[in-house]
């Protein structure tokens, strides 16, 4: 992929830049002939935090003691997110053997207190494990043990008692009835949509497995994942169409050849998208996905929403047939628009098990108020403004907005300075380790390609025609065995991943031609989120300590084009408080003061003013961060711009 950066360039020295480092500590040298500095543990991440669990379940002083360290990973996952990842019979036999259950109004039931459960002759023995994958699996009556190679470390003894065993015999058979109930209720809802409304459900299915972050789903005992190793769903391994893919094997087949798996999996993905669009299907992401759990997540969000002060409230589904529980998708997806307009939205992502949970945030408080100022006191000194908040702030640069497009300080661009001091404001007034922001670096050039419609060019253009602006606290590099180099690497690192996700997002803006839709790309973001304990399976993340966060992405309108997540804020905090919702309230108000700002600078440029963004590359971050000049000229890394 070439970008506007590298026109007038043979394909010779376009390879040539590409084989540079642009890490700022070997700028000059060639990529990949230095060892790495630091090597990652074999244990780091997700295998490290299952074997902790592990441990701490085997010490427990009883069984309920231990499940609930399992359920909750040590205290890194709600333990409902491991409780709807139970199959049928493993939900079956914990409820049976602790009272533990994700539905309502059947937790703590009367199996797990009595005296049943811990006195009498065992007449059966079975186990409890934690599987490599996060899951609890239990070893359940007429099956055999559980197979070390899946498992963290060994087992669990778990007697079972006659009490126990018929409460397991009651509920099983119970859910057999309700299983054949709803497969056949999703047959026939399916046989009503046709074969080509199939197939236009599938092709939808296709479409959110290949635009979304990873996810993992189960069917009982099967996976569906579009995530590394056994991946069975289009995603990053296998391409729209692949044979391997679940859902690319279905099509053209007679609904009576599909599975029952398969067959709850169209549907309830079809539930889903339609109740938020995507993004809602990770919220699935590491439990069952049955039309009962469905249903479950529903009436939660319906629950939600209705708390959301005007608008109509949203009924409960009449009952929990596919045709209601669509009704009720399509109502909520209704009310969710009316409530982005009066309400915050946000996810709550837990790393471990990449799970997220939408919330309704409650209105900023004392400790939201107290970040904001403190920003705002930083901003006003450094970029000489006088507004007492960031909307106010916002005002008085849309007043005036000619100093965006000029040079500033130490910086070509007011637009430049806005965002660092921005940033930096951000890293001090949270106490973050890290704050950045991302972004394009040529509005001039982005507007001149849309106004001759040149959407090809535009999702062609590569990573360096973006900039992720990253700053880290001078303290941060504690983590980092206290160098200083080591801190301008790793901001670095990040300020390229940042770059790729805004060259992944900006495609889900354009025109779904064929050459956009060939382009690898996820639907942008448009709520904020927070993360909790992010540094388990992202090899990025794992490395450079990226455990907890705050995003808040934001659309910016660009010669009458609005983008979607065209640039957002981040907080990262390496160790230590994770961000709560207050400081996420804080941080959105941050962004959006930064997203005005653009969209200033791109009615500048739409107006033929040269608003870009030209630092922020390898060389800045090492010189802003060592305060040092980098060994080797940074021409080698600094993108080459063709004339106006």
């Amino acid at each position: 992929m070439t970008g506007p950066s590298e026109r007038g360039l043979t394909r010779r020295e376009i390879n040539a830049r590409k084989r540079i480092s642009r890490r700022p500590s070997r700028l000059g040298t060639a990529a990949g002939t230095l060892k790495p500095d630091r090597e990652g543990e074999p244990d780091a991440g997700f295998p490290g935090l299952l074997k902790q669990a592990w441990e701490q379940a085997a010490e427990a002083a009883d069984l309920r003691s231990a499940v609930e360290v399992l359920l909750t990973l040590d205290g890194h996952v709600p333990a409902d997110i491991q409780l709807r990842a139970l199959s049928t019979s493993e939900e079956a036999a914990l409820h049976a053997l602790t009272g533990l259950t994700w539905r309502a109004g059947n937790s703590d039931a009367t199996y797990g207190d009595t005296e049943d459960v811990e006195g009498g002759e065992p007449v059966f023995l079975g186990e409890l494990g934690l599987a490599t994958s996060g899951r609890i699996v239990l070893r359940v009556p007429s099956q055999g043990p559980l197979d070390p190679r899946d498992l963290v470390g060994g087992v669990l003894r778990v007697p079972w008692t006659p009490a126990v065993l018929e409460a397991y015999r009651q509920e099983t058979g119970r859910a057999a009835a309700r299983l054949a109930e709803s497969v056949a209720d999703c047959r026939q809802w399916l046989e009503a949509q046709g074969a080509e409304g199939r197939d236009e459900l599938l092709e939808q299915a296709k479409e959110a497995a290949l635009r979304n972050a990873p996810f993992v789903l189960y069917q009982d005992q099967k996976q569906y994942t579009n995530f590394r190793g056994q991946n069975n769903l289009t995603g990053k391994t296998l391409w729209p169409g692949h044979p391997d893919c679940a859902l690319s094997s279905l099509q053209g087949l007679p609904l009576d050849v599909w599975s029952d798996n398969d067959v709850q999996l169209v549907v309830c993905l079809t539930l889903l998208i339609r109740s938020a669009g995507f993004g809602r299907v990770e919220e699935a992401n590491g439990t069952q996905l049955t039309v009962d759990h469905v249903a479950y997540m529903l009436e939660r969000v319906r629950e939600n929403y209705n708390g959301i002060p005007g608008g109509e409230q949203v009924p409960p589904a009449a009952s929990r047939r596919v045709e209601a529980l669509s009704d009720l998708a399509l109502a909520l997806r209704e009310r969710r628009q009316e409530a982005l307009g009066s309400a915050q939205l946000y996810r709550e992502i837990h790393g471990a098990l990449m799970h997220k949970i939408e919330r309704v945030a409650d209105a900023p408080g004392d400790a939201a108020r107290a970040r904001e100022d403190a920003v705002c006191a930083l901003l006003r000194d450094r970029l000489q403004l006088t507004g007492t908040t960031l909307e106010e702030l916002g005002r008085e640069v849309a007043a005036s907005p000619q100093w965006l497009a000029q040079p500033h300080g130490d910086f070509a661009t007011g637009l430049e300075s806005l965002v660092y001091e921005a940033v930096a404001a951000s890293a001090e007034a949270f106490q973050a380790d890290f704050a950045m922001s991302r972004g394009m670096r040529s509005l001039p050039e982005l507007i001149r390609a849309l106004r001759e419609e040149r959407w090809a060019e535009i999702v062609d253009w590569d990573i360096t025609q973006f900039f992720c602006c990253v700053v880290p606290l001078p303290q941060a590099r504690r983590h980092f065995a206290d160098s200083v180099a080591t801190l301008a690497d790793t901001a670095w690192a990040m300020s390229s991943r940042m770059q790729y996700n805004s060259w992944h997002f900006v495609p889900g803006n354009a025109p779904r031609l064929p050459e956009v839709l060939a382009r690898d790309h996820f639907v942008p973001p448009t709520i904020p989120d927070v993360a909790f304990y992010s540094d388990q399976h992202h090899h990025g993340h794992v490395n450079n300590l990226v455990r907890f966060t705050v995003r808040s992405p934001q659309s910016v309108e660009v010669d009458g084009h609005r983008f979607n997540g065209f640039m957002d804020l981040r907080l990262l905090r390496c160790d230590g408080t994770p961000f709560d919702e207050q400081d996420l309230l804080a941080a959105h108000r941050v962004s959006a003061f930064i997203a005005g700002a653009t969209a200033d600078a791109a009615a500048l440029a739409a107006a033929g003013e040269p608003a870009e963004i030209t630092a922020f590359d390898a060389a800045w971050h090492w010189k802003a961060i060592t305060g040092t000049e980098p060994a080797e000229a940074e021409a080698a890394t600094r993108p080459v711009r063709r004339a106006s």
